[in-house]
């Protein structure tokens, strides 16, 4: 008699994922992983694939965090490769919330360098968290490929991903800023002076790398002694001449 009650239950909370109401669905999902059941896992793992809201997607994720690991991350595993990119970018962020550094080999190149900004952007965030230390330079050589990938929040992704590795990612940041691709190359100078300075802000520090690209080091140099000096002029032996006349020279 317990068994049949229970079975119509398990039934309604699992078609809760299909409501047309988020907050139904929602619901679901949170009832799920309240009472974590492993027959709720394929469920879970396919209306991750297709669901639109952001809050029931993250509570989704809650929800098979809440079964056992053993179960869970083949399943996960096999949606790496699915065909469908958020499919692919939900299996990366629920693997982040279960955090199992034993699944890193699974966020391969291939995965790094999805065609979909946002996979790759989950890509970024699971790898970084999940590297093992003698494993970092790899991971870094790999990320620094991505430079000037996508618009502003594709970027500040990657770049935030990068200084979490700390000081290891300098050495490839030099040597991706004097690239001959120049969204690349500002990228990297951008994603160096947040190294060097956290609190300069993504903007500022991507505005400033594009402004020593255009002027080049030297110039930019003396554009800022210029600045700070008297008047806005360049106090040097050589020449006193206003850096603004020099740049509409071409000097």
């Amino acid at each position: 008699m317990h068994a049949t009650n229970e079975e119509p239950q398990h039934v309604r909370v699992v078609g809760a994922l299909a409501a047309t109401d988020a907050s139904v669905r929602l619901r679901g999902a949170l009832a799920m992983g309240a009472e974590p059941d492993p027959g709720f896992l394929e469920a879970l793992v396919q209306r991750c694939a297709i669901e639109s809201d952001f809050f029931v997607r993250d509570m989704l994720s809650w929800a098979l965090t809440r079964l056992p690991p053993e179960l869970v991350l083949p399943r996960l595993r096999r949606e790496l490769d699915s065909g469908h990119a958020q499919a692919r970018s939900q299996a990366l962020h629920t693997l982040s919330k279960i955090g199992d550094e034993s699944t890193w080999a699974w966020i391969t190149r291939y995965l790094l360098r999805d065609a979909d900004d946002e996979v790759a952007r989950t890509a970024w965030r699971v790898a970084v968290l999940l590297v093992p230390e003698d494993d970092e330079e790899d991971l870094v050589t790999e990320l620094v490929t991505q430079l000037g990938r996508g618009d502003r929040t594709v970027q500040l992704s990657l770049s935030r991903a990068l200084l979490s590795l700390g000081d290891v990612v300098q050495p490839a940041l030099e040597e991706a800023a004097v690239s001959a691709d120049p969204g690349m190359a500002a990228h990297a100078r951008a994603t160096a002076l947040l190294l060097e300075d956290p609190e300069s802000g993504f903007d500022a520090a991507l505005d400033e790398a594009r402004r020593v690209l255009r002027l080049g080091p030297e110039r930019a140099a003396l554009a800022d002694e210029a600045a700070s000096g008297p008047a806005g002029t360049v106090d040097t032996p050589e020449s006193t001449e206003p850096v603004e006349a020099a740049e509409a020279t071409g000097c």
